[in-house]
């Protein structure tokens, strides 16, 4: 990429970032989105909308001491790079087009979105999801002379990963029951909430049904490995570990979406090429 369009793209992805963070504060609970302001409802000045002006200019706190988080300048650079790694990435591929680029600028700041939500409240909000649905749709409707997957294809992909990750969902009820029962006591977390479940069905909109699978196998390889470093991380701490700790398991499904977004036929073949 030439220098001009490094430097739109880094505005557009702090801009992104900016409205992600914002989001992210106020949609979780349940209010209608405001201008950047700081964890206390104080507003915040024009200079420290961004996370990252706000940490370099002092401005991390309001007047009442109340801090923005780490969160807020890590989105930022995050979904910088992330746009920056999708426009060169996409730029090389056959298939290319400015609308597929900027339906595919605003799948990666949706799913980033997701991430910090669910990351941070382990809730993945229809607020988020049923417009994702929507635009979702309509990327396969107008790019599909361009890029994969057409819309018949995504409909398939929306309706295997909505169906698999439901059923998975209930599955996790019938476990949870069922050790409820053995262990004498009521267990409510579950292995999966329903918010992974849409979550799963817009992956395969995206993506269609083929490369949903590989995303899938990836999504229960780095679950399995999140888990594990999870368990690893609080024995090392000394911490006691229960085995029915809730997980965000949203991150994971988004992370199998990019990889398959961003390189569907360099993962395919080696997925493939691995059995």
């Amino acid at each position: 990429m030439d220098v001009v369009s490094v430097l739109l793209v880094i505005v557009i992805g702090l801009a992104a970032g900016a409205v992600v963070n914002a989001l992210s504060d106020d949609l979780p609970r349940r209010v209608r989105p405001q201008l950047p302001h700081y964890p206390d409802g104080e507003p915040r000045e024009l200079s420290a909308w961004l996370g990252i002006t706000a940490f370099l200019t002092g401005q991390r706190r309001s007047s009442g001491g109340a801090a923005l988080s780490w969160r807020h300048p890590i989105t930022e650079v995050a979904l910088v790079l992330l746009m920056l790694l999708t426009v060169s990435v996409v730029r090389q591929r056959a298939d290319y087009s400015d609308l597929q680029l900027v339906f595919w600028l605003f799948h990666v700041t949706a799913l980033v979105l997701v991430t910090v939500i669910d990351i941070e409240h382990k809730l993945i909000l229809f607020v988020v999801i049923n417009p994702f649905v929507v635009v979702a749709i309509l990327d396969a409707l107008l790019t599909q002379k361009n890029a994969p997957p057409e819309i018949v294809e995504a409909l398939i992909g929306g309706a295997v990963g909505y169906g698999v990750f439901f059923l998975l969902y209930q599955g996790g009820f019938l476990f949870t029951r069922i050790m409820s029962k053995r262990r004498g006591r009521e267990i409510k977390e579950v292995a999966f909430g329903y918010g992974d479940v849409m979550l799963a069905g817009v992956v395969g909109l995206l993506i269609g049904w083929r490369l949903f699978l590989f995303s899938m196998y990836i999504t229960i390889i780095l679950g399995a490995l999140g888990a594990l470093l999870f368990i690893l991380s609080r024995r090392l701490l000394g911490t006691r570990y229960s085995a029915f700790t809730a997980l965000p398991y949203g991150p994971y499904i988004v992370a199998g979406a990019l990889i398959m977004i961003l390189f569907p036929t360099q993962v395919g073949g080696l997925l493939l090429g691995a059995r």
